[in-house]
């Protein structure tokens, strides 16, 4: 009989505990994106070399993509909310760190520990969704509520960089994530419940090792390769790192008390989510630096102005993630909704097919309008469905492999399209332009800055002409990726359910 009864109903209590997980999962995703207007200031203060200015952006993102699986397996063990407050503590104390370092290697050392407390805070956000909400259409709505925020934060990061250097030096970007930690942790402890699996097993220290070795060298050299090409280190990094994720994936299979249970792996639901997540987040993610580039190099908007236009996609997130939750709620089979999402994003992709090289601010609203919104459908669904289909005591480490295959996803994105950009953009462009005008659109724009006016007038006309093109030839092959991944979607997941509270084990509440 009690196998048949209906799961508790979240209360008051826990839809305010939702809105105080919000606070860092927020502040983790605006970190992405919160130093793209501060680079000039950081330069004038701490004179980072070339190498030290691209590790200051990209060492909070590889620490935290290494240690999601890791983190999110410690939960498990050790209590979600014990480690959400640790993780708050840590982003707090680096966040002070990073607002007054005093040379760049100290800011990369802080950012380095803000992606370790970020790894903290993200799967133990989604994995205390899964415990708080049994009720499956009151989790659905959740989760939507959990995407929308974390898709949009990455948005709002240069909007609020912006605005604070309007009035404030370069750390306050940093130091504006101390008073809202500081409030979770005065907050978390009465209005968050505390939960860990009843028998967890011990912590695989070199699980964790493997899992780290993995993760970040294919992480590393994806971004490289994006960024310059294909080398022998870099293909190898990606080779290394493919091999330890083997050993790694060997010994959780061997192990009693894995830290990742591979019969997850076996479950249509979740195997079908990760993948569906991270062919959305490839397509997203990878257009999002073009997108940029579009507005401020071709449309001539400053870099506030850019953000600022940037944000009125976002509207979207606000609408498609609770459609996608009342749609499920209904009974749509998810396969349809996530598949539905995928052919709205491709309708937005090719929307945005017939951009304009001036004046097509409209064009561009109304196809990204579409395309934020499918992709939020699709993973606001997928990330539902991931949670619900593995037992409660095993959400930390589920939450955190769904979360590392977006981040796997996003670096994919950057290296596919910006690859195809790139090659088309030097073939548009003439070969008689100057060599820095014929590597990137930006190269173009400060080439330009030293030449005589017509010449200038010229090389930006060809520049923004053959960038345009690109970019059209990006967003059809994002296009043909979201409808390779709605046919994926029917195949992987039609049909497939959200485990039920008698499925699962008990957890023991502490």
């Amino acid at each position: 009989m009690q196998d048949t009864m209906a799961p508790p109903r979240a209360g008051r209590r826990e839809w305010i505990g939702l809105a105080v997980l919000i606070l860092p999962l927020l502040l983790v995703s605006m970190d992405v994106s919160v130093l793209y207007f501060t680079v000039p200031f950081i330069s004038r203060d701490l004179a980072p070399s070339s190498t030290e200015q691209l590790w200051i952006f990209d060492i909070y993102g590889f620490v935290l993509a290494a240690l999601l699986i890791t983190m999110g397996a410690l939960g498990d063990r050790m209590g979600r909310r014990r480690l959400l407050l640790i993780g708050a503590l840590g982003f707090s104390a680096a966040s002070a760190l990073a607002a007054y370092s005093s040379s760049a290697s100290m800011l990369i050392g802080a950012r380095a520990i803000l992606g370790v407390a970020g790894a903290t805070l993200m799967p133990s956000t989604l994995a205390l969704i899964r415990n708080m909400f049994h009720d499956e259409k009151q989790r659905s709505t959740a989760i939507a509520v959990w995407t929308g925020v974390m898709t949009s934060g990455i948005a709002l990061g240069p909007i609020v960089s912006g605005l604070l250097l309007e009035h404030f030096w370069w750390g306050s970007v940093f130091l504006i994530n101390v008073p809202a930690m500081v409030l979770l942790l005065l907050l978390a402890p009465i209005l968050l419940p505390e939960y860990r699996a009843a028998s967890p097993g011990r912590f695989d220290l070199a699980s964790a090792l493997l899992s780290i070795a993995a993760v970040l060298p294919v992480i590393w050299g994806v971004k490289e390769i994006a960024a310059h090409g294909v080398d022998v280190t870099r293909a190898a990094a990606i080779v290394a790192g493919l091999a330890i994720a083997v050993m790694f994936l060997r010994r959780q299979r061997l192990r009693p008390d894995p830290m990742l249970d591979l019969a997850i792996l076996r479950r249509r639901a979740f195997a079908g989510s990760v993948l569906v997540s991270l062919l959305a987040a490839v397509a997203m993610i990878g257009f999002a630096v073009l997108s940029t580039q579009y507005l401020q190099l071709v449309l001539g908007m400053s870099p506030l102005e850019g953000a600022l236009w940037s944000l009125v996609p976002s509207a979207g997130v606000g609408a498609a993630a609770p459609i996608a939750a009342t749609l499920a709620r209904r009974g749509v089979d998810r396969a349809k909704i996530i598949a539905a999402g995928f052919l709205v994003a491709a309708g937005g992709f090719a929307a945005l097919s017939t951009v304009p090289v001036e004046s097509g601010l409209w064009q561009w609203l109304v196809g990204s309008t579409l395309y934020v919104a499918g992709v939020v459908v699709v993973l606001s669904t997928a990330t539902e469905l991931a949670v619900g289909a593995v037992p409660a005591e095993r959400a930390g480490a589920s939450s955190a492999l769904m979360e590392t295959a977006t981040e796997f996803g996003g670096a994919l994105g950057i290296a596919i399209l910006g690859s195809v950009a790139t090659a088309v953009y030097r073939a548009q462009l003439s070969d008689d332009a100057p060599a820095a005008a014929r590597e990137t659109m930006g190269g173009a724009v400060a080439t330009a800055a030293g030449l005589p006016s017509a010449e200038a007038s010229d090389l930006l006309r060809s520049a923004r002409a053959a960038f345009v093109a690109s970019m059209h030839t990006a967003v059809w092959t994002s296009a043909a990726i979201m409808l390779v991944a709605a046919v994926a979607a029917l195949v992987c997941l039609r049909q497939t359910a959200i485990a039920q509270p008698s499925a699962e084990r008990e957890l023991a509440k502490v």
